[in-house]
């Protein structure tokens, strides 16, 4: 699952961001989802807004949270914070050229081989069913390793605040992104 919606400030790194009012009243609605009380365990992205939606969904299940640095968005420090429309642009252009550091991003496929990496490492540990929180661009590289087509952003989230399902042991997916909304 991504994290719900942030609280952008330019003035501080990207990793720090929290979430933002609206965030915080979709997390809301996570809990409710019929899946929650079912989970052994949270895994979350270092990042403070992956982290804060984390801790609510691990609070709401009663599991333990733990963090995983490999789990952290693909690295965008070259540029750090990008307006809206200039960001959109690199973002594109890092799913379209997977194989090439776009504006000294992280490269789409090494960022891919790290989620699934750490993806299967949490896979390989847990006993039950785990939430893994992390980022739109974690999501939508693990969804197209999962399916097994190319890299490419129509497998992005449709929003902040999303998820999708999957069986680890098969890496069958059970549905894609869905909204977290009201039930």
């Amino acid at each position: 699952m991504t994290h719900a919606e942030v609280a952008v400030d330019p003035s501080v790194p990207v990793p720090d961001w929290g979430l933002s009012p609206a965030g915080r009243s979709r997390l809301a609605h996570l809990v409710e989802l019929p899946w929650v009380h079912d989970l052994t365990g949270v895994v979350s992205s270092t990042e403070r807004k992956a982290v804060e939606t984390a801790e609510v969904l691990a609070n709401a299940a009663g599991v333990p949270l733990t963090t995983d640095e490999a789990l952290g968005e693909n690295d965008r420090s070259a540029t750090g914070y990008l307006p809206p429309e200039e960001f959109e642009a690199v973002a594109d252009a890092f799913f379209a050229r997977p194989g090439e550091s776009v504006r000294g991003w992280e490269r789409a496929v090494d960022a891919q081989h790290r989620i699934v990496t750490a993806v299967d490492r949490v896979a390989a540990a847990a006993e039950g069913d785990v939430a893994v929180v992390a980022h739109g661009g974690v999501g939508a590289l693990l969804l197209c390793s999962l399916l097994g087509v190319p890299i490419d952003r129509r497998y992005d989230q449709p929003g902040q605040g999303s998820w999708f399902g999957f069986d680890a042991a098969t890496r069958r997916v059970a549905h894609g992104w869905r909204r977290i909304t009201p039930g």
